[in-house]
């Protein structure tokens, strides 16, 4: 999210009850308790998908009746769920439904891709926090089971070498990682592991190979934070940075969790240190993490007889994401005239990435048309007595998957499977011929 719109509301957050800040997943959730309190209205800065969750989740929670509202008069997209919605996608999951297989989606879909994934293939959603755990364990409760991942095609190869490395590790090691597991067991699923090959987030597309020969060069010292979705070389230097103890990869919660841990080290460590962090994700995530830092260090700081800790976020910059000047030094927009010197005149970032007070170097433009005016004028016309703010209001899904049922009753199955999994670490199947079919409870109201 935009970092004026971050802090924002989380200095908001101190006054008043009803914001929430999180990933996708917990959105919904956070809705659902608001909703319980009596919010009548519930806005979601976030992308469309997120809109369509909440929506989903309130409506299975009996809370039909709350108005959920976008934060643009706007389709907001999000370039990973796009590449889920279409007929590649479906094509690739017909291969699952000819044998024993489970679909694990990335929760980062639309509610429309999940319910007609789950027509064709048992699915189940997962987060870049579960998606190695829930893996691991339907690959431990049904033999020769086939598991078809998607869409984003970095973390799907990221898990994929994952296991790889897994199978160098010893027994003991994999049995840490997950009880039911070991090399015999992780060289096995391998053959039936597979991955979507053309999904993918446009930010964590750039942290490709430049990025990581700039890392390399200039910030071999530093701590590394790669997210699951990032390319397979950014992914490896960072999981050599983590054997090493000098990185982590994960979700943006394991990142978030590994910075504050090296902060609390060298502050109990009590010498003077700086301590420097490559972020390998979305820039927005900056705003969470000096939230953080600061209550961590300001304490420090009031005292005397502590050292002196410094913290740098580092974001690498992909040339991708910023737009180039042009090679014309001739009067006009294109250069500037100081003295006698002729400077060029830098056009700015490209649609809307770059470095930027709105974006920094690796920046969704999607999730940045969240607002702060947007959220205002959501705000202020509530209730929307007048219909002025139509455009804004997230649907609720009316149409029906191929085989007659809701699509929000359908895709909110592959949710509630997940969430039974992380209440219980176990994935409930029974069986029909060829296929794998998962039971979970209901959402309570």
């Amino acid at each position: 999210m935009d970092p004026e719109v971050q802090g924002i509301l989380t200095a908001a957050q101190k006054q008043w009850p009803h914001i929430h800040i999180s990933d996708s997943l917990v959105m919904a959730d956070s809705a659902v308790k608001m909703a319980k309190a009596g919010c009548q209205f519930i806005t979601v800065l976030g992308v469309d998908f997120m809109s369509e969750n909440v929506c989903a989740i309130l409506d299975q929670a009996g809370f039909s009746e709350v108005g959920v509202y976008r934060m643009s008069n706007k389709q907001i997209g999000c370039s990973l769920a796009d590449a889920a919605a279409t007929p590649t996608y479906m094509e690739y999951l017909a291969a699952a439904s000819k044998s024993t297989s489970l679909h694990v989606i990335y929760i980062n879909t639309k509610l429309e891709t999940k319910a007609y994934a789950h027509e064709l293939v048992p699915t189940i959603t997962c987060t870049s926090s579960n998606v190695v755990q829930t893996i691991l364990q339907a690959f431990a409760q049904v033999p020769d089971l086939s598991i078809f991942y998607g869409p984003d095609s970095y973390m799907g190869a990221n898990i994929k070498d994952l296991f790889q490395q897994m199978t160098k590790m010893t027994d003991e090691e994999i049995t840490a990682i997950h009880p039911k597991h070991s090399q015999d067991s992780i060289r096995s699923l391998l053959p039936r592991l597979h991955y979507f090959q053309d999904g993918t987030c446009i930010v964590h597309h750039l942290f490709g190979h430049e990025v990581v020969e700039k890392i390399k060069e200039m910030y071999c010292d530093a701590f590394l934070t790669a997210h699951l979705e990032v390319p397979g070389e950014m992914f490896s230097l960072a999981m050599e940075a983590k054997r090493r103890g000098m990185g982590v990869v994960g979700s943006t919660q394991n990142i978030l969790d590994f910075i504050k841990d090296r902060i609390q080290e060298a502050l109990d460590r009590n010498i003077d240190d700086h301590l420097q962090f490559i972020l390998g994700t979305e820039s927005g995530m900056v705003t969470s993490i000096v939230a953080r830092v600061r209550s961590l260090l300001e304490p420090a700081k009031s005292s005397s007889q502590r050292a002196k800790v410094t913290v740098e976020i580092v974001f690498p910059v992909s040339s991708d994401s910023i737009s180039t000047t042009t090679s014309s030094l001739s009067s006009g927009l294109n250069s500037v005239k100081v003295g006698d010197i002729i400077l060029p005149v830098v056009p700015g970032i490209a649609s809307g990435e770059g470095c930027s007070i709105h974006g920094g170097c690796a920046s969704c433009p999607y999730m940045k048309m969240n607002s702060l005016s947007s959220l205002l004028k959501v705000s202020h016309h509530l209730p929307d007595e007048e219909n002025i703010l139509s455009a804004y209001k997230a649907e609720r899904f009316k149409l029906q998957t191929p085989n007659g049922k809701s699509v929000a009753d359908v895709g909110c199955e592959p949710i509630l499977h997940m969430r039974n999994f992380q209440r219980s670490s176990l994935i409930r199947f029974f069986f029909v011929p060829n296929t794998v079919e998962v039971q979970c409870d209901k959402l309570e109201k």
